[in-house]
């Protein structure tokens, strides 16, 4: 699985690398009980701080999608994929709708919002 990450994005390194595990997960290409790369693996990889992997591996742990096993790593938890899809509707929801009150704000509007939506799918 690759990473990708956007230092001009707008979620933070951590945020990015959770998200993008979480979307692994819930496509399938991370499987229950596969082994992720270590915290400084991937900080070497990704070329960020130590801290920032231990973080995203932290909130993964915290949502039970992985866990740590002593002096081997971490895992993918078996999981529920309907939870894990509602969970992400909703932050996407959340999103959407900053990024409308936003766009509304700036005074665009609604065909030129679905417009600019269709273009970037």
């Amino acid at each position: 699985m690759k990473i990708v990450i956007q230092p001009q994005g707008t979620l933070a390194i951590y945020e990015q690398i959770v998200n993008q595990l979480k979307n692994a997960i819930v496509s399938g290409e991370l499987k229950p009980n596969e082994a992720l790369p270590s915290i400084r693996a991937l900080a070497g990889e990704l070329q960020v701080s130590v801290i920032t992997t231990k973080r995203a591996y932290t909130e993964l742990e915290q949502e039970g999608l992985i866990r740590p096993v002593a002096g081997k790593g971490f895992y993918v938890c078996e999981y529920n994929t309907d939870y894990l899809k509602e969970k992400q509707y909703m932050m996407l929801e959340k999103r959407l709708l900053e990024t409308i009150e936003e766009a509304k704000r700036a005074g665009i509007s609604r065909e030129e919002f679905l417009e600019m939506v269709n273009a970037l799918f």
